[in-house]
């Protein structure tokens, strides 16, 4: 059975390992990642319908990274086709929280698990506001189906 079936609110990107994502060794730098990070989170925003210009124009909020936690299980290796998958874990006053996973596309072993922190801020002060109702509602297909419960909970 395909993941997407069994965990739809996990929006996927396939990404492959290229030449400057690796090391002499031919193994992926662990710097590298951020990038398959930051492609996944910006394919799922321009999947609900935000894309970062428009989200950043109409919501007038940036978002952010104020904590970026990775666990690294196993090596990608050049050329690997690798399945990026993104879904929100926690959904803050202030902030929220994505969690990713990637695995080699097709194989169940998990490579390496992140999550980012992300603050609203006002955009021309910098100062924390709460996260735009408008930004979690167009979340809703992304996460996690406790936050999901927990934000429908607070509506």
């Amino acid at each position: 059975m395909n993941q997407a079936d069994v965990e739809p609110w996990k929006f996927r990107i396939a990404e492959r390992v290229r030449w400057g994502d690796v090391d002499a060794a031919r193994i992926i730098f662990y710097g590298a990642y951020i990038r398959f990070f930051e492609i996944a989170e910006t394919e799922m925003f321009r999947a609900i319908g935000l894309p970062y210009g428009r989200a950043f124009d109409e919501l007038d909020v940036w978002l952010p990274r104020a904590h970026l936690e990775c666990d690294f299980r196993h090596a990608a290796q050049l050329d690997d086709l690798l399945e990026v998958a993104v879904y929100v874990g926690h959904i803050g006053t202030k902030s929220l929280r994505l969690n990713f996973e990637v695995r080699r596309a097709g194989e169940a072993a998990l490579l390496t698990e992140a999550h980012f922190v992300l603050v609203a801020v006002r955009r021309n002060t910098f100062e924390s506001v709460p996260v735009p109702a408008e930004l979690k509602r167009q979340l809703t297909p992304y996460m996690h189906p406790a936050v999901r419960e927990q934000t429908n909970n607070l509506n």
